[in-house]
């Protein structure tokens, strides 16, 4: 309770369930039981009651199983400095990451989580871990940091990972904790007037970028990667190349974007010439593409569509080349073009996207097609900007208007 892991109210049923399951097992309540002892009694909690009943049993054991450990390593903490150790297997999950080519945002997400993961542990070596600390894990993120649905999933996926791949250990039969069940949240979706408003007061590049992706429904990411190949005049298409899920896809050129675009590529090849006359290395390519096609990343097609005005450190190479514009400029031009719009609503770049789709609904355009355009694997994806769409396909009116 003084976590507020637990309502007041569902405090002595959370004692009666942990008091039951230690009685069940004969064990004193000192003693951390096992996920066989845990599911023994849960399914034994299966033949008598409700299934609310044996969720809320499971999670009073999980809990109680968190605060034992905690309390536990506290009065016997470790003293074995094992920093060096962590820092090995810090390398080892990025070498595993790029091997299975898991994007560089992931690694850097995963890797987070990889040195929260080891301070939670409080000094317990890497070699005597097992499914149970995961679980300790998981419950410290919901009671203790109060996380969200989709936190508490991504840190679940970044220690499995880790289980699996660095450690090399399989803790599926282990582990006992689900993942969070996400609940369902309108997107937030600007008016036609609303995007007005906010491109209005932007400018520059920052400008151009926001018509884009309101205009063709990409994400940002999709956004600050596309190349100059990427944009097709003649057929009025923009090709996103390895987007989410490392997938291609076409969406359409908004004609209103066509003479701003042709203008900014006259800029954009000033920038690229000056990088071939001072012989700067290409720009990055995706996998082995560079090894294979070594003058590729100098060719004008590989060019970034939106490069950065000057020449960085790749994170993963440490080569000194021409990246695309970080994501962070476009984001804080966008908040101050909200507020200067007046606009109260919790708008982001990516509610452009989100407006994109309701828009196309609400003037017609059936759900596939806008399903192939956002990119979208599952189509109930797509069927979430039929609750925000104003006009909807039947036409239901309120009671109250007549």
């Amino acid at each position: 309770m003084d976590k507020e892991g637990v309502p007041k109210k569902n405090a002595p049923y959370y004692l009666k369930w942990v008091s039951d399951c230690y009685r069940f097992v004969d064990k004193p309540e000192t003693q951390s039981l096992t996920n066989e002892q845990t599911a023994e009694f849960l399914s034994r909690l299966t033949k008598k009651h409700e299934d609310w009943q044996v969720q809320q049993a499971d999670r009073a054991l999980k809990l109680y199983g968190y605060f034992l450990t905690r309390k536990q390593r506290s009065e016997d903490r470790l003293s074995v400095d094992n920093q060096d150790d962590w820092k090995e297997i810090e390398e080892k999950m990025r070498q595993s990451l790029r091997l299975r080519h898991r994007s560089y945002s992931t690694e850097k997400t995963y890797i987070l989580w990889l040195r929260q993961f080891q301070g939670f542990l409080d000094g317990k070596h890497h070699n005597s871990l097992e499914g149970k600390d995961l679980q300790n894990f998981l419950c410290y993120l919901a009671v203790k940091r109060k996380v969200s649905a989709s936190t508490h999933n991504q840190a679940l996926n970044a220690i499995v990972f880790l289980f699996r791949h660095v450690f090399d250990k399989d803790i599926e039969g282990e582990i006992n904790a689900v993942r969070a069940k996400q609940k369902r949240r309108l997107p937030v979706v600007l008016t036609v007037k609303e995007v007005d408003k906010i491109v209005s007061g932007m400018s520059g590049v920052n400008r151009l970028m926001a018509r884009l992706i309101y205009g063709c429904g990409l994400r940002l990411q999709e956004c600050l990667q596309l190349r100059i190949k990427d944009v097709d005049f003649e057929q009025g298409v923009i090709v996103i190349r390895s987007g989410k899920g490392d997938k291609d896809r076409r969406t359409v050129l908004p004609e209103a974007v066509r003479e701003e675009l042709l203008k900014h590529l006259t800029g954009i090849k000033i920038i690229y010439e000056k990088d071939r006359n001072e012989n700067l290395n290409g720009v990055q390519l995706p996998g082995a593409l560079e090894r294979k096609y070594p003058n590729a990343s100098k060719e004008w097609g590989w060019f970034w569509l939106f490069p950065s005005q000057t020449a960085s450190i790749d994170p993963r190479t440490n080569v000194v080349r021409r990246h695309h514009v970080y994501h962070d400029a476009l984001q804080r031009a966008f908040k101050v073009a909200v507020m200067k719009a007046g606009i109260t609503k919790q708008a982001s770049v990516h509610t452009l996207r989100h407006s994109f789709a309701t828009h196309l609904l609400e003037n017609g355009y059936d759900i596939r097609t806008i399903q192939e355009l956002l990119g979208h694997a599952n189509l109930q994806t797509t069927m979430i900007y039929t609750h925000v769409a104003t006009k909807n396909i039947l036409c239901v009116r309120s009671p109250l208007d007549k």
